[in-house]
């Protein structure tokens, strides 16, 4: 056989290995992708934020003690109700009992002190006067030095009394502080309330909350009537809350039931994070606080207990939508240059041309071929996207899987996956 056959064997193999190739490339290409395939619709959306948080009274005191010492009588129970006044529990009063008698006796001593002044500025102003009178009567008497130092007497004895009123004064207020500190040692409920919390037990000791306030508290009252949790809601969706959005709570002591709830309060600044952040350089979570009042709780609810907020931020009635898993993304559309002159005359562009993403759902059209088409969303509901302009109710779009719509392309054939039948929630007829 000549090399010119051989050749010629050879380049006849090589085209049909390629149209096998070709063909089984093509037969692939076509081959349907399993989707689920839903029909545009009208529904009712409900958009929401939901995060957790504690349930905490709206006003409660942390009551501490100013003064140190032992604690002789506890009237109180964890749990109790007490009403504005009560008597709460006593510190040991003899030591501040023994300060205040003696500042009144210290007030005591600097009175007669202020007497025994008074009097000797009168007996002073007295000498004077008559040393003054013999003067102008004989002044061969009475010489002018002795006058003078009769007036400094005066002066000296005036200002003793000014220091001994002073001094009364000074004793007086110590007198005060005293009796002052002695009333601390008795603790009156500052408001009506339940007892939530109880640090102490009868013979421990008190001391002040100068620097360590949680050291430091003796117990607790909360107005158990007005009940709020407050929750962290993630800087992308704190926008979206509103004072006055209703809200559901769902409370983990109480399973299977929730509670209504109205947004009263949204902080301004975010949370800070405890030891001043994290690494730098790393991306950060920043968290908002807001407060969301719960509307007839029951009365077992308890300070700390675990809850859980759907806060309602918007919602739509009889309205286009698609489901959430549908929506995705893709470079649909090219960005041109607005310097048309300078293209035509052959010069580099002004601005960069480049792909616009924009998102859009998978059409299912003739003989089940999927084309892609921008659409424009607006709420979000728990599986559905509100649908403002792009889509006609009636239209068949691919509604899963993520991963099959991820892959799919324009032009594709898609068949309907079997699946077991699920009503639609919502759906209007």
């Amino acid at each position: 056989m000549s090399r010119k056959t051989k050749w010629g064997i050879g380049v006849v193999l090589v085209l049909g290995l390629g149209t096998c190739v070709a063909v089984t490339a093509a037969k692939r290409g076509n081959k349907a992708v399993d989707v689920r395939i839903e029909e545009v619709a009208r529904r009712d959306l409900v958009a929401s934020v939901t995060a957790s948080g504690q349930v905490e009274p709206r006003t409660k005191v942390d009551l501490t003690a100013d003064i140190s010492g032992r604690i002789v009588r506890l009237a109180v129970k964890e749990g109790q109700m007490v009403s504005r006044g009560q008597f709460l529990l006593e510190i040991d009063p003899v030591q501040y009992q023994a300060g205040v008698q003696r500042a009144a006796a210290g007030l005591a001593a600097a009175r007669a002190q202020e007497a025994q002044a008074k009097a000797n500025v009168e007996q002073a102003r007295s000498n004077l006067a008559r040393s003054e009178e013999i003067r102008r009567a004989n002044p061969t008497l009475v010489s002018a030095e002795q006058l003078e130092q009769l007036k400094t007497a005066v002066e000296v004895n005036e200002a003793l009394y000014q220091s001994a009123r002073h001094n009364v004064e000074q004793s007086a207020a110590s007198l005060r502080d005293a009796r002052s500190s002695l009333s601390k040692t008795v603790i009156l409920a500052p408001m009506a309330g339940r007892i939530t919390r109880l640090n102490v037990e009868l013979g421990e000791t008190a001391v002040p909350g100068t620097f360590n306030m949680d050291a430091a508290t003796l117990l607790t009252i909360a107005d158990m009537s007005v009940l709020e949790t407050k929750i962290k809601v993630d800087e992308t969706d704190v926008a979206r809350i509103s004072l006055g959005d209703s809200a559901m709570v769902e409370i983990d002591a109480f399973p299977d039931t929730s509670f209504v709830g109205r947004v009263v309060e949204i902080s301004n600044s975010s949370i800070k994070l405890a030891g001043g952040g994290g690494q730098p350089g790393q991306d950060q979570a920043v968290d908002y606080e807001v407060t969301v009042q719960l509307v007839n709780p029951p009365s077992e609810t308890r300070p700390d207990f675990s809850a859980t907020a759907k806060i309602v931020t918007d919602t739509r009635q009889n309205v286009l939508a698609v489901p959430i898993i549908a929506l995705t993304v893709r470079e649909h559309e090219t960005t041109k240059s607005s310097d048309s002159a300078a293209i035509a005359l052959g010069r580099q562009p002004t601005k960069q041309v480049g792909q616009r993403d924009v998102e859009g759902v998978f059409v299912v059209g003739k003989e089940n071929k999927v084309s892609f088409r921008p659409v424009r969303v607006g709420i979000a509901g728990e599986e559905y996207f509100e649908v403002i302009e792009g889509l006609q109710p009636g239209e068949k779009i691919v509604a899963g899987s993520y991963q099959a719509i991820r892959e799919l392309r324009d032009g594709a054939t898609v068949r309907e996956a079997k699946q077991e039948a699920k009503p639609a929630q919502g759906a209007k007829a």
